[in-house]
């Protein structure tokens, strides 16, 4: 299958934000893409741009500014910046409750080392306060089912910028991975995957495109 036939699905995890760089739990806060995340989207969009992904039917994004900035970034660089868009809090990162806006070495010193790895590590247990990944795949999966999947099996070619584990709720469903699998993924940013699926969903093939694909 060529790079422009067929159903197409790409995720792309944000750019480094402000608080990614300060070792901050984010969760649902705001914080703006640093120098580094703004040239990490640049780079995502160069990357599909060199691979022949150039044309999108639709884009499907969260509410939050980290997030709409790198598909911004993205859809400038591959000349889309028309492009249909849809923004949701269903593709909201994880909510992360009492551990928002700590840091991560601090919150450690408050809860315990085991504990906090607990909470970002395990599938079902969530911080006080916040989100699982499983409550967090409980609310994408719905969205993704309702809105974004029949866009896919109409063929469309469809792009998504999120968060990390709102974008680990959807591959878990397409690659039929375990909750301990899912939470041992890790989602580069600012750099897209790219699935091709049948009409019905299912993955004919994954490509992650960062500097060594080249």
């Amino acid at each position: 299958m060529a790079a422009n036939e067929g159903s197409l699905l790409v995720l792309v995890r944000h750019g480094e934000s402000e608080w990614n760089k300060l070792n901050l739990f984010t969760g649902w806060k705001n914080p703006a893409l640093t120098e580094k995340g703004r040239a990490e989207a640049l780079e995502g969009g160069k990357n599909l741009k060199a691979a022949g992904y150039t044309h999108f039917d639709v884009a499907f994004t969260s509410v939050l500014q980290r997030a709409n900035d790198t598909l911004a970034i993205i859809l400038k660089e591959i000349g889309q910046e028309g492009l249909e868009t849809h923004k949701d809090q269903a593709l909201n990162e994880r909510d992360y409750g009492e551990l928002t806006g700590l840091n991560k070495d601090d919150a450690r010193k408050k809860w315990g080392e085991e504990q906090v790895h607990i909470w970002r590590r395990s599938y079902d247990v969530p911080p006080p306060g916040g989100e699982s990944l499983e409550l967090t795949l409980k609310r994408v999966l719905p969205y993704y089912e309702k809105e974004i999947a029949p866009r896919v099996e109409k063929g469309e070619k469809v792009l998504i910028a999120a968060h990390g584990n709102s974008l680990r709720s959807i591959i878990k469903h397409l690659e039929g991975l375990s909750g301990e699998e899912i939470v041992n993924t890790e989602l580069a940013t600012g750099v897209p995957i790219v699935y091709k699926l049948d009409k019905s969903g299912k993955v004919l093939s994954k490509n992650i495109l960062n500097h060594e694909s080249k």
